[in-house]
Order: structure tokens, then sequence, then C-alpha cells
């Protein structure tokens, strides 16, 4: 279903550890699958806060009308947001961007998420089990207030390996560390992520050294969640062997991982096509 924007009503927001559970009453929005992402607008037409914050849809119920968020407050806008309260409303646009991908068959698969990463990966879950694949859950965080989902994690999988930068839950250490155990443990063909730039390198890294496919969500601030303003590109290679820049807010936000050039993230590699007519010139003195 196309993306729709609608005046939502907020019908809980609810402190989790260091983040916030946001649930909205948007029941024209239809056809949320796990990956795809929301963008709000949070200020009103009067706010100088111009610029819609993008956020991956934790869960979406068409029976309820509800779409689910889970966000933490990183700056101006998502502080606003925080303060809001139940009757207050939002305009949304949904559901965005490029979901999961999801191949027939019994698959295995590794959920990876960093944070609240994991926001989309349970609905992810429930979708490979009901479809009879097999799942496995890695969490990092680097405390455990900032982990998400433990417990529904525990729920769903056998295998749930949570680790943390300070070792205050599960193992010290970071997601990469037990990954490998992971894969082997479920056999698994297919690993999901969500997280930081850098840890979605380290796990495609992983995946791929396997023989296991990579999916990745970035997290790329995305300025209109449209694909209008390109503030969001990566350079991502295409079959052709040919590196284009594509944007992280329709062409993803899940990319396969082992196409993403993640070291130049942030850069105009050379011989990106189209490089060379968006260098301006040594002369060029604007």
């Amino acid at each position: 279903m196309p993306p729709v924007q609608t005046v939502a009503t907020i019908r809980r927001i609810t402190p989790i550890g260091a983040y916030h559970h946001l649930v909205l009453d948007a029941p024209g929005v239809t056809g949320v699958r796990p990956g795809h992402f929301g963008a709000l607008a949070i200020g009103g037409r009067d706010s100088a806060m111009l610029l819609r914050r993008a956020f991956s849809i934790h869960r979406a119920d068409p029976d309820q009308g509800t779409v689910e968020f889970v966000f933490a407050e990183a700056g101006r806008g998502t502080r606003a947001l925080a303060a809001h309260r139940p009757g207050d409303t939002v305009d949304l646009i949904a559901p965005l961007g490029t979901p999961f991908p999801l191949p027939g068959g019994q698959v295995g698969a590794v959920l990876v998420a960093g944070g609240y990463g994991s926001a989309p990966m349970f609905a992810l879950a429930e979708e490979i089990l009901g479809r009879g694949g097999r799942v496995a859950f890695v969490l990092g965080a680097v405390t455990e207030d900032r982990l998400f989902g433990v417990e529904r994690a525990e729920a769903l999988a056998e295998h749930v390996y949570v680790v943390t930068d300070d070792g205050s839950a599960g193992r010290r250490g970071r997601v990469t560390d037990v990954l490998p155990e992971a894969i082997t443990v479920t056999g698994a063909t297919e690993v999901h992520s969500c997280g930081p730039m850098g840890m979605l390198k380290a796990v495609t890294e992983i995946a791929t050294a396997a023989g296991a496919a990579s999916h990745t969500a970035v997290e790329e601030a995305m300025a209109c969640g449209i694909g209008i303003c390109m503030s969001c590109v990566l350079p991502v290679t295409g079959p052709d062997g040919v590196t284009r820049f594509l944007r992280s807010c329709t062409s993803g936000p899940v990319f396969d991982g082992a196409t993403v050039r993640w070291d130049d993230a942030g850069t105009l590699p050379e011989d990106l096509e189209g490089a060379a007519a968006m260098t301006p010139k040594a002369s060029d003195d604007r």
C-alpha cells in the first residue's frame, strides 16, 4: 500500500529504559512490513522545527488502527516529542521505505540489533516463524538501560544473545563477538540487522564470511523521508559493478549489506557514477 499522510492521535507514550514507546491511533496507515518507517512532524505548522523525524515502525495493528514507535531523546525534536501527552496529535507519513525481504521457505535467520534498532525485529521474527523458519536474536547496547525488547526476544526464540559494552547485562562485549556462534547454532542463511553504521559493516563482514545474506536497515538522518532532499544518500554498488548514490529513505532503509560501500559513506567516491558532474571544478570559487 502507498504511504499516507494523516494526523495521528497519541494513545500512549511510555518511558522504557533510556527510550520512549509511542503508540499512535492512525487507522489510515496500512500495509506496514518489518523495516518500514514513519516520518513525524513534531512541532505543528507554526514550529521552527521544519524537518520531520524518521523512526522505524516497531509494530502496526490494522485491527486496532495503531502504529508504534520506539525512540530516544537525542535532540530538540525528540525531546519535544517526548514531552507530548496522550490526546496530543502529530502529523505522520507512513509506511515509508523498503522493508526487510522475506524469502520463501523455512529459512534460518539471526536478527541483530544495537539499542532500539531492535524495534522492527520482533515483527520480523514473527513473520519468519510464521513461515516455518527459525530465528535467533543478538541484542547489544552500551548499557543495560539501552537494550530494548530482551523479554520479547526470549518469548520468540530459543537462542537470545545479550551483550553490553560495560557488562551490565548479558555478556561484556559487542554483537559481533557472539554473531558467529548465533549463525552456527541456527544454521542461518540470513542475517538481518539494524543499528549504527559501524555495527552494520561489521555484521555484514561476518555474515558474508559465513555464507549468509546480510540485510541491513541503516540509521541515516532523513530530512524529508520521501526522496526529495538527497540528504540520506549512500554509495551502493549495483549488479553491473557501478557505484551510485541511493537514497536511504526510498531505496532503503534496508539494503543488501554486501553492496554498501561502508567505508565511503559520507564521502564522494571518485568512481561514483556522476561524481565528476557533482564535484566543483578547482577554479570554482563559489
